[in-house]
Order: structure tokens, then sequence, then C-alpha cells
């Protein structure tokens, strides 16, 4: 690794693809300013690596990569018991990350002047705390969330409860927000225990953390940022997305893809007129009901469109079909459509031939589409993603969203209805113009603007505070 200043940053992650990729990215911006960059995640992902047999861009890279305990066997379900896994994750990971800080700072001479942990591993703050060493926090949601859970959880405004739960929440810097626009985790009727309380701790205590650096941009959420800049400022460095994606493609751009993209799904898009191609793709997480996978096939194959979709079968298959394509749709739709288990998304949706994005709107998937400059199917599910398909529609405009039924369910006809709209419909035009002008603003933000601007003043405060403990 080649020493410039010798300062060290310890990156650390939540196991999951969709967490570890931008805090690379962001390693990769950090190595590219002069620093060492080390990340940490638990070692389950090392398993997964292992039995993927993933060919992975890290021999590539200048990151270290490093592995603790989370205290559980390898072979657990963590999936299907999230919350008992969260709290496994707290009670052991502080004391196994604390003893991989000692390892590499006496036996390979690393010690670090920054720690970056992630949302879902609050707990790092405490171990940076514990070493004297400063500590930042990398949002990798849109910078509306943070400043929707910063003022939820700090009881700063009003939110739906269980007496009123259709109640619309108005905040600054943001469009009103109807229930639906809000993140599940805010809502009465919330499953999940464990996630709450990380973001409870988190934005209780984020006093621990010195800064906020957030995966997005200035421009793309002026209005959500420059609210939050009298509480707890987010200093966005995004987008953070693969380099090919901002219109380079850099040797050492490190990813981990815990599938193997079927690459065959390219040479098929070759083949299609520009802007024809439906993208249909709901991430590495979501798994549908049956019924609803059936009515998204034939909704596609109503449209009469070619569409390509990422379909990964359930890792865990069950009685009731969830997550499986309808008896007869592959054969049906041979002439019209591909569908494959995972796909380079990047080169999709670079593809002259993609004509939108059906997305569940993740934020890593709706960076990727407003990097590419293609309009979007909103489809949010659960967690961020009823925000994010809000912001896609109303604040950036570039979008249409679908309607569900009064059962919760989109219907093959309304999947149709909104290809139309989005593809040839009046609004079509004026989507792709917005979209195309979002990813030119990426891309500069990137370049030379305001985010490279924000990285840098992060990169010198971590120096100089480093140059202090000297």
């Amino acid at each position: 690794m080649g020493d410039k200043d010798g300062v060290h940053v310890l990156l650390v992650s939540f196991a999951a693809q969709g967490h570890i990729n931008p805090l690379l990215k962001l390693g990769n911006r950090l190595v590219s300013k002069g620093l060492h960059v080390t990340l940490a995640t638990t070692e389950i992902l090392r398993q997964r690596m292992l039995d993927s047999k993933i060919t992975t861009k890290e021999k590539n890279s200048q990151i270290h990569l490093e592995f603790f305990s989370d205290g559980m066997s390898l072979d657990f379900d963590r999936k299907n018991n999230i919350d008992y896994f969260l709290e496994q994750l707290e009670k052991f990971g502080p004391k196994n990350l604390s003893s991989l800080i000692e390892t590499l700072s006496v036996n390979e001479g690393r010690k670090f002047s920054c720690i970056v942990n992630n949302p879902f591993v609050p707990w790092v703050a405490d171990v940076a705390q514990e070493h004297g060493i400063p500590c930042a926090m990398f949002w990798i949601q849109p910078c509306s969330l943070y400043s929707i859970y910063d003022r939820f959880y700090n009881n700063l405004n009003q939110f739906p409860t269980v007496t009123n739960p259709d109640k619309p929440v108005d905040l600054p810097g943001l469009p009103l927000l109807e229930k639906d626009d809000l993140p599940s985790f805010v809502l009465p009727s919330n499953p999940f225990g464990g996630f709450p309380k990380l973001f409870s701790k988190l934005f209780r205590e984020l006093e621990k953390v010195n800064w906020v650096l957030g995966n997005s941009f200035y421009e793309l959420e002026k209005d959500a940022i420059e609210s939050m800049e009298n509480l707890h400022p987010i200093r966005p460095i995004g987008p953070l997305v693969p380099s090919i994606l901002l219109g380079k493609d850099l040797p050492s751009d490190s990813r981990m893809d815990m599938w193997k993209a079927e690459e065959a799904c390219i040479n098929w898009l070759d083949k299609k007129p520009p802007s024809s191609v439906i993208y249909v793709s709901f991430g590495s997480i979501v798994v549908l009901s049956s019924k609803q996978m059936e009515n998204i096939a034939w909704g596609l194959k109503n449209s009469k469109r070619p569409f390509l979709w990422a379909a990964k079968p359930p890792e865990h298959p069950s009685s009731d079909g969830s997550g499986e394509l309808p008896t007869g749709f592959l054969k049906e739709t041979e002439e019209q459509g591909l569908v494959v288990s995972w796909c380079p998304q990047s080169k999709v949706l670079l593809h002259e031939a993609v004509a939108c994005f059906v997305t569940h709107c993740g934020w890593n998937s709706t960076l990727e589409t407003i990097c590419t400059g293609v309009p979007v199917i909103a489809f949010p599910q659960w967690t961020d993603q009823p925000t994010n398909a809000k912001l896609l529609v109303d604040v950036f405009e570039m979008g249409v969203r679908v309607r569900a039924d009064e059962d919760g369910m989109v219907s093959k006809g309304e999947v149709e209805r909104c290809i139309g709209e989005v593809t040839e419909g009046p609004k079509a035009a004026e989507l792709r113009k917005k979209a195309v002008e979002w990813k030119e603003a990426a891309r500069a933000a990137v370049a030379d603007g305001s985010s490279d601007r924000n990285i840098q003043l992060f990169v010198d405060d971590v120096r100089c505070k480093a140059m202090k403990e000297l």
C-alpha cells in the first residue's frame, strides 16, 4: 500500500451487500485522497463469499478486509431470526471488534485515526470512544430519512400513533408525508423490534459521532439537508455507486456481489431497440407473495413490451409459492422477455435499450437509476422504500408509483398502466428529461462539485486530528 501520510481509517459494516458496497465506495474515495482504509464486518460474510465462490474485484483493491465474530455459529439463520440476531450482535460485536482493533494496532501497526460505522451497528461509536478514536457515521439511506428518524426518535415532531395511525407528517424541507410515504419503522404497525431499537440508540446518542456523512448529494436533497443544519448536520458525499455509472470505470472500484450475475442478459439487451425494455428488480432481500408475483408477471406480458426481470429465487422456498413465477409464464413470454436470477445492474441501467426500471426503491438502486438517467416505476415494500418512492415521484420527478388495492396488492392492470405512463404517456418525455438532468447533476457533484468538497473537508479534518495525536 503506497504510504502517503500514514493516516488509517477503519470502516465497520453490517454484513449485508447493500451496506458493504456503499462503504467500499467510500473506502475507494478515501484511498484516492491518500488515506489507508480497512473494512471490517462479521465472519458470516466471509463464509457467504466462500460458499458462493464469489470472484470479487478485491484483488485490485487497496482496501484491507477484516472479519470479527458476531457471537453466533455460521449456520444460524440470521434472516429469519433478525431481532434475536441483532441482540447477539450488539452483545458480542463490541468486544470482538475491540480485540480486532487492538490486534491490528499491535501486530500490523494500523493505528486508526477515525472509525466510520453505518446505522445498523451504532454500538461501534462506543467502541471508538473506548479506544479514544474519533467516530463518523455513514448514513446509507437518503438525507431525508436521516431527518425523519432524527425528528421521530428525539420526539421533535408529531408522527402517527396507535390511536391516530393515519396522521400525515409535515416536516421542514420535505413534502407532506402520508402514512404510505413514511418509513415502516416509524409506524405503530411495525412488527420489527430490533431495527427501531438500533435507530433509537443511534439518534439519541448522535453526540458520540464527530461527523455524519450521507450517501447522497446536496443538489438532490437540498431542502432536507439544510433543514438539519441547526439540529445534527449531515454532509452528503455521494452518490457512492460503481464508478462506471459516473462515467468512469476504475480498476480499483471494489464491490461485493453475493450472487453471480448472468452476463447473458447484456447480449439479449444488445438485440433490443433503444428505450424499449422494462427492467424489473426488487433487490436482494424482498420476497413477494405468489399473487403479487403473478400480477407483475401478467402485467408485464400484457404491456407487450420486451422485459428483463431479475427474479432471485427465494433462499428457503415456501409452501405458498412466495417469490416464485406463475406456472407457464416463462413459456408464454419466451419471445418477449428474459428472466434471470441476478444481473449486472450497472451494465443493465447503462444500456440504451432500457426504457424504465421497476424497482423496490432501495436507496442503492435509487442512486444507480439516478446516475444513469433511467425513469422509474416505484414499487416500494418496507423500511425506507416508501419514502424513497415519494422522493422519486414528487421531489425528483423522475417516475410514477404503483397504487395498491385496499388489500395492499398491486393488480396486473396497475402494473400495465404504470408501464404505459412512464414509457409513452403524456408525462413520459418529461420524466426522462428530469432523470437525465439528475444524472448530470450527480456526476458533477462527485467530479469536483459539492460531494467532492465535502469528502475533502472530512479527509482534512481526519488528517488534522491525526497530526494532533502524534
